[in-house]
């Protein structure tokens, strides 16, 4: 089905594989378009409770693939309808209403470590390389970066790597907030973080949570995120997740969550900018 990537499901969680080991799964125009279609599909299948992306190989993804040609960068798209293309893997990203956790195997650098911002939980090998090199290519940060790098790491750090464009390892900068974890086997810890948020909460509490996080941001008051909040718990109170929860709670048991993330209507529409 797809040239870049593959897909695979199991309980409830989707794996999205950067797939092309023989050149360290780099990113290229084909490989955007693939991942927003498998984006867009797992947000929209109720099977899908959380998301993990890797890399197939030794690599998770060694940036731009630069054996396109020396008009790698160049667009026939005017000014004004340019959009880059890691920004808009970036932005399918955000869209969605589901976990999804990045677990890097080895080597992102440039649209390698970009695309893994907007992602909810990075872990990486404690030897991956990873660099923000556009000022090595003579060009500057994409896929929305300069939304999400300062909010995970602050604006010196952020400016500080894009500044050198300096290649490090992950355990170098384990502190820096860019990861959660650092682990040997990044994948193994992704799937056990996914299977402990399926087996504890329920699907459309890790929609709503997402949606809220991502939409305080940029909020002035605590106000708005308590308003947020009572209308999700208003419209929650008397469904079936909620009966489901108590339930458990009173006969010791896990729950079983009947509704999906699909369920949740978006409290946030009016927060999002254009074209988001």
């Amino acid at each position: 089905m797809y040239e870049t990537i593959s897909v695979e499901t199991k309980a409830g969680i989707r794996t999205i594989f950067l797939d092309r080991p023989e050149a360290m799964n780099t990113f290229s125009e084909k490989m955007m378009e693939e991942l927003i279609d498998a984006y867009t599909k797992a947000g929209g299948d109720d099977d899908v409770q959380v998301i993990i992306v890797t890399g197939k190989g030794r690599a998770f993804c060694a940036g731009m693939d630069l054996s396109q040609g020396d008009d790698v960068f160049t667009s026939t798209e005017s000014f004004d309808d340019f959009r880059d293309t890691g920004g808009r893997v970036s932005l399918a990203v955000y869209r969605l209403n589901k976990p999804v956790i990045a677990a890097i195997n080895g080597a992102a650098v440039g649209i390698g470590i970009t695309m893994t911002l907007p992602m909810d939980i990075r872990i990486a090998a404690p030897a991956a390389k990873v660099g923000f090199v556009f000022g090595q290519r003579g060009i500057g940060p994409e896929a929305a970066s300069g939304y999400f790098l300062p909010r995970l790491v602050g604006h010196a750090k952020a400016l500080e790597w894009v500044y050198t464009g300096r290649i490090f390892r992950a355990e170098e900068e384990k502190d820096s907030g860019l990861f959660q974890y650092i682990e040997a086997d990044p994948y193994a810890r992704a799937v056990q973080l996914a299977e402990e948020m399926i087996g504890n909460t329920s699907p459309v509490s890790r929609a709503f949570s997402r949606q809220l996080f991502y939409s305080m941001v940029g909020s002035n008051h605590p106000e708005e995120s308590h308003l947020a909040e009572s209308k999700f718990l208003h419209w929650i109170s008397d469904s079936p997740d909620v009966k489901e929860g108590i339930a458990s709670f009173k006969e010791k048991r896990k729950a079983n969550f009947p509704m999906r993330a699909g369920d949740l209507p978006d409290f946030f529409k009016e927060k999002k900018g254009a074209g988001v």
